[in-house]
């Protein structure tokens, strides 16, 4: 089950990434027509631009509701938005990538109900939504990570050996092996989490909590930003790096809640984190 879950999750994003570049294709070429700078990234696209693709797919429709199928080239009239056949073709895609991500999204949907932590502790939080919680269930695995800890470090929040928050700085890689095209066994240096769940967790889920107002974790954000903004050596660095910092700790406060409610699910015995079971520290509870 999990691996037909995983399956549609990372299928709806790869889906999205393919449907998100061709839109951008699209509005290059319609702005290009008009004599307009096409301006913004493919994975920048705007209001405006949404706008446009919705008008877009609209006329798209009613050229193709009115053919008896796809129209061929030779058949093909053009219209004021989509005058050229290849435009036609590219909405076409669009189009038919917008109806599988609806497919997949519901798929996700559906195999989520199978799966106790999200019945017992994602379905009910503000923020976190289906895919979100796809995600977690489907690239955590509880019986690989004994602690707390082991989550913080999978999703990249650890602490690195020189004190600093974990990243992709050169000093932060590792060895790790790998096979060459060749089937031999090499060294390189690699990042030490897994860069699609950091990116979905600080990215997406960190501002959606914030955003919704999610309590208790917006109020763990706030509290942290505001102990940065007066502690002597945080509160000279930009408001960004603050803001990093307390999604950072926002995040960990939600993956020790997770775990301890994971553990329980699965029928596990409970742990505790290093500064809690070790250190005595104290933390307010979620």
């Amino acid at each position: 089950m999990k691996t037909t879950l995983k399956a549609a999750v990372r299928g709806y994003y790869d889906t999205q990434i393919l449907r998100i570049q061709i839109g951008g294709r699209i509005i290059a070429n319609f702005k290009a027509a008009l004599g307009q700078d096409p301006g913004e990234k493919e994975e920048e696209l705007g209001k405006k631009e949404v706008q446009i693709l919705n008008k877009l797919r609209v006329e798209y429709k009613k050229i193709t509701d009115g053919a008896a199928r796809f129209p061929s080239r030779k058949k093909f009239k053009g219209t004021r938005l989509i005058s050229q056949y290849a435009e036609l073709v590219m909405v076409a895609n669009y189009n038919d990538l917008l109806q599988v991500e609806d497919r997949l999204y519901k798929e996700v949907d559906s195999l989520l109900e199978y799966f106790e932590i999200y019945n017992q502790f994602l379905a009910p939080i503000k923020g976190c939504g289906t895919l979100m919680s796809g995600v977690i269930i489907t690239e955590l695995d509880i019986h690989k990570a004994p602690y707390p800890s082991s989550f913080w470090m999978y999703c990249g929040y650890d602490v690195a050996e020189d004190g600093r928050g974990r990243s992709k700085r050169k000093e932060h890689l590792v060895m790790r092996p790998y096979i060459n095209k060749k089937g031999e066994e090499k060294e390189r240096k690699s990042i030490t989490y897994n860069p699609f769940i950091k990116t979905k967790m600080s990215g997406v889920l960190g501002p959606s909590f914030i955003k919704q107002r999610n309590e208790p974790y917006s109020g763990i954000y706030y509290q942290q930003k505001n102990r940065l903004e007066h502690h002597e050596t945080y509160k000279e660095v930009s408001k960004g790096h603050r803001h990093n910092m307390s999604i950072r700790y926002m995040m960990k406060r939600f993956l020790v809640d997770l775990h301890v409610k994971w553990l329980e699910t699965e029928g596990l015995p409970p742990t505790e984190e290093y500064a809690v079971a070790k250190l005595g520290r104290t933390h307010k509870a979620a």
